[in-house]
C-alpha cells in the first residue's frame, strides 16, 4: 500500500543499515525522528543532493557515488548521507533490495547514513532516491573558481557512466562484441571521483564532476560559473575502446554522455605537473585537455566548435525511441 513504511520494516531493513558508523552523529536514523544531528568542530561543511531512478538493483549504489561525488568535488571528504527513498507499491522486494545496496554502498565508500524517508508510492514503476551527502572540507573548491592561464585536468576517461547505461540499457540493438558489453557493464563499478578530488583539492582552483550531458556540458557548465573562456584540445581527452566502440554503433558522441567517474579541474601552470604525476601514481587515467583563456561569457572552443550552452545527453533520444 502507498504511504510511509510502517516501523516493523524501517527497524528491520532501514535503521540497521547505516554505513560504516561515526561517533560524531547525536541522532541518526530513528522512529519518530525526522532530521539527524551531528556534532561538529568550525569548518566548511558542504553539502549536496542528487535524485536518481534506475533498477532496484543499482540505484542505491549509484545514488551514494553520485551524491558523494559532488562532495568530493568541492574538496570535502564525503561523509554523511540521508536518503529520501521512494518505492513502487507492486515491488515487495524493492525495499530489501535498494536499503542492502545503499548500506554496501555507504560502507564502501566510508559514509554514513543518518537519516531520510522511505515511502511506498503507487504511480512508480521503479525506485527514485534523493541522495544528500555532507562533509566537510579543509579548503573548500568551487566550480567557479577557473582563473584566465590556468590548465584544465581531466582525471578519469569520458563517457565511462554513459558507457555503462549503452551496454546495460541499449546493446542488443547494436553489433558489439559481448566482451566489450561486459567490460562496459563494469564501469558503473568506477565512477567515484572522490580519490582524484583528493589530489587535486590542494592545488584546484576549481573542480567539477560532469553528469549529464558528460564532459562538454561539465566545460560549459565551469566556465559558465567562473565567467571565464576556455579552450579545450578534444584529441587528448582520455576515452576508453569499450566507450568509442558503444557511442560509435549508438551514433552518440563520448563527450555527450553521462559523465560521472571523471573529474574536471583547473590547475595553475606550476602545479600540473605535479598533480599528473601523483593522479598516475595511483592508478587514474588524466591528462591535461586545455585552457583557460579569458574572463569571459563561458564558452568553450572544442576544436573549433564553439559551444555557449550546456549540450543535451545524447542519451535521452535514445531512451525517447526505445519508448515509442
Amino acid at each position: 500500500m502507498p504511504g510511509k513504511v510502517g516501523p516493523a520494516e524501517l527497524t528491520r531493513h532501514v535503521f540497521e543499515r547505516t554505513g560504516s558508523g561515526d561517533d560524531r552523529v547525536r541522532q541518526g536514523p530513528a522512529l519518530g525522528e525526522d532530521a539527524a544531528a551531528i556534532d561538529v568542530p568550525a569548518g566548511t561543511l558542504v553539502v549536496s543532493a542528487d535524485p536518481i531512478s534506475l533498477a532496484a538493483s543499482e540505484v542505491g549504489r549509484l545514488g551514494v557515488v553520485v551524491a558523494c561525488n559532488d562532495v568530493a568535488a568541492a574538496g570535502a571528504d564525503p561523509r554523511w548521507l540521508t536518503v529520501v527513498c521512494l518505492l513502487p507499491t507492486d515491488d515487495e522486494d524493492a525495499l530489501e533490495t535498494v536499503t542492502a545496496d545503499l548500506d554496501a554502498a555507504a560502507r564502501e565508500h566510508g559514509v554514513t547514513i543518518v537519516g531520510g524517508h522511505t515511502e511506498y508510492v503507487d504511480a512508480l514503476e521503479r525506485p527514485i532516491l534523493s541522495v544528500t551527502a555532507m562533509g566537510f572540507a579543509d579548503r573548500f573548491v568551487p566550480t567557479g573558481g577557473a582563473t584566465p592561464g590556468d590548465r584544465i585536468v581531466l582525471a578519469g576517461p569520458a563517457g565511462l557512466e554513459g558507457t555503462a547505461i549503452l551496454a546495460s540499457d541499449f546493446a542488443e540493438a547494436y553489433s558489439v562484441p559481448d566482451d566489450t558489453v561486459e567490460s562496459a557493464l563494469s564501469f558503473f563499478d568506477e565512477l567515484s571521483v572522490a580519490p582524484a578530488a583528493e589530489i587535486l583539492r590542494e592545488s584546484a582552483s576549481a573542480m567539477h564532476d560532469p553528469t549529464e550531458g558528460g564532459v562538454a556540458a561539465g566545460l560549459v557548465e565551469l566556465a559558465r560559473a567562473s565567467s571565464v573562456d576556455v579552450d579545450v584540445d578534444r584529441e587528448v581527452i582520455p576515452i576508453r575502446a569499450e566507450t568509442a566502440a558503444l557511442c560509435r554503433a549508438a551514433g552518440v558522441d563520448p563527450l555527450r554522455i553521462f559523465g560521472s567517474g571523471a573529474l574536471l579541474a583547473t590547475v595553475p601552470p606550476a602545479a600540473v605537473d605535479g598533480r599528473l604525476d601523483a593522479l598516475a601514481a595511483a592508478g587514474i587515467d588524466a591528462a591535461e585537455i586545455g585552457v583557460v583563456t579569458d574572463n569571459g561569457d563561458g564558452a568553450v572552443d572544442l576544436d573549433g566548435e564553439r559551444l555557449t550552452a550546456v549540450p543535451t545527453d545524447d542519451l535521452y533520444p535514445l531512451w525517447e525511441a526505445a519508448d515509442a
